[in-house]
């Protein structure tokens, strides 16, 4: 069955159900994504230097996560996995979109990812949108061009905004207030019906930019340009939040506020280092904690508990299993993730292991690898070489104690785990590069390590000494 035939027929199905009647029973949803922001640049997560008061209260009416992961260290990865429940691996999209191109500095050549989200998914938007749901995506899409944007893909209502705009008194640099306003728009239109929202911000994804009286008010910050951008991504999540609760819509609405992955943690563009991810190791593009492991808050009035503390590892492709059963409508495939309605209301998880598969070489300096967590053990394979770390996060949440030499049994049963789970999934592989220049890739690779990056009193200070290197990193793609 073809897919416009398979989804005509799904909304012919739900529409005939006697549904209308349960509406107002049904929960809204409002998804709001980050762009590279990191686990611990939140006020509710530690980092004093930033005020976000808005999601502070949100999360003391809700859920605070302590384990939340995004499903890749990039973004367009975890946008997938967010809308289907499936892994990247499985969807053959396991980098940033177009993707960096293959250079004489990697041992490795890159797969022949997908170029969009495939149109035979049906996402999360369309289960949604089939069920009478009214759908809207504003802000960053990233899953494809024209033929495979975000209103092919089940969402009613599209709108990019701009990436970066120039602060004024009314915006930020990255459009924050146009999307919240768009936002508040499309709440206040479907406040009589249930709605889904995904609102995904580019805030604060370089190039960073703020109004000048903030990134002056944090002056003393360890980069005060993006802790200004917080401050206004944190005010635009409030407007939206008394949009609900000025149109009584907060108790009937699950709130979520998460990223797609870890902060970036080494100079990129022309911009410094935009964050640190301390106690957590490296950032964005890479697999240890700081690139995967990302802040998550909910709230669910009548279901979360407040001020509830969940330490369970959670990941990007349970969001659509879990809403699929919040609203009642059953899902057409098997799906990677599972969902967390039952850890919401106060109950375990059944135990699991996460998976992760990255055979990429990034902007940000990490190479391919895959990685398993299961329990308070994560292993990383390394695919230049097969070498293995093996990590116990409880004790050492910053990844510094390789325990793979010292554990081996350990080691050995993950590593299998990972294989396994790769063939399962059908995940792509790395061919050797056969322009590879082994003096080239020691200089960009191992002369200088950069997930072990110790962060300085300032985002200027920890980038100085990386400025060579940035150079190299961006000079390497267009090497020939």
């Amino acid at each position: 069955m073809n897919r416009s035939l398979w989804v005509g027929l799904a909304i012919a199905v739900l529409n005939s159900s006697p549904c209308s009647g349960e509406d107002t029973k049904r929960p809204n949803i409002v998804f709001i994504l980050a762009d590279d922001l990191g686990v611990n640049d939140l006020g509710c997560y530690g980092r004093t230097e930033h005020l976000t008061p808005t999601l502070d209260r949100l999360a003391k009416a809700g859920a605070r996560f302590t384990s939340a992961y995004a499903a890749c260290p990039v973004c367009s990865p975890t946008r997938a996995a967010i809308l289907t429940g499936k892994h990247p691996a499985r969807l053959h999209l396991t980098t940033f979109l177009p993707g960096r191109g293959d250079a004489p500095s990697q041992k490795l050549l890159h797969p022949k990812i997908r170029q969009q989200l495939p149109l035979e998914e049906i996402t999360l938007a369309e289960a949604l949108k089939g069920a009478g749901y009214a759908t809207a995506c504003l802000g960053k899409w990233h899953l494809g061009g024209l033929a495979f944007s975000a209103d092919k893909q089940g969402f009613e209502f599209v709108y990019a905004g701009k990436a970066n705009t120039t602060p004024t008194a009314d915006e930020g640099g990255k459009g924050e207030y146009d999307l919240t306003r768009k936002a508040e728009e499309f709440i206040a239109a479907n406040r009589d019906r249930p709605f889904f929202l995904y609102l995904c911000h580019n805030t604060p994804h370089i190039p960073l930019d703020a109004k000048k009286e903030l990134i002056e008010m944090y002056k003393a910050s360890f980069n005060p340009t993006y802790a200004a951008m917080i401050h206004t991504m944190d005010d635009s999540v409030g407007r939206v939040v008394k949009t609900l609760d000025d149109l009584h819509l907060t108790d009937r609405t699950i709130v979520v506020f998460t990223s797609d992955n870890g902060g970036l943690h080494v100079p990129e563009q022309a911009d410094d280092p935009p964050t640190h991810n301390t106690p957590y190791r490296a950032g964005k593009g890479f697999l240890y904690e700081g690139g995967i492991r990302v802040p998550l808050i909910v709230r669910w009035p009548g279901v979360i508990a407040p001020g509830k503390v969940v330490d369970t590892p959670v990941i990007s492709t349970d969001w659509t299993p879990t809403f699929l059963e919040a609203t009642g409508v059953k899902p057409t495939s098997e799906l990677d993730g599972v969902s967390l309605t039952e850890l919401l209301q106060g109950r375990a998880l059944p135990s699991r292991s996460l998976y992760w598969h990255m055979p990429h070489y990034t902007n940000q300096g990490s190479r391919p690898a895959g990685a398993v967590r299961e329990g308070d053990w994560k292993l990383i394979e390394h695919y230049e070489d097969g070498r293995v770390e093996l990590f116990h996060l409880a004790t050492d949440p910053g990844e510094a104690s390789d325990r793979a030499g010292t554990e081996p049994k350990i080691a050995a049963d993950l590593q299998a785990k990972l294989a396994a789970w790769r063939k399962t999934v059908g995940a792509q592989e790395n061919t050797p590069n056969p322009r590879y220049d082994a003096a080239l890739h020691k200089t960009l690779y191992l002369d200088t390590d950069v997930s072990k990056l110790k962060p300085q009193a300032t985002a200027a200070e920890t980038g100085a000494s990386l400025k060579e290197w940035r150079r190299q990193i961006d000079r390497a793609v267009s090497t020939k």
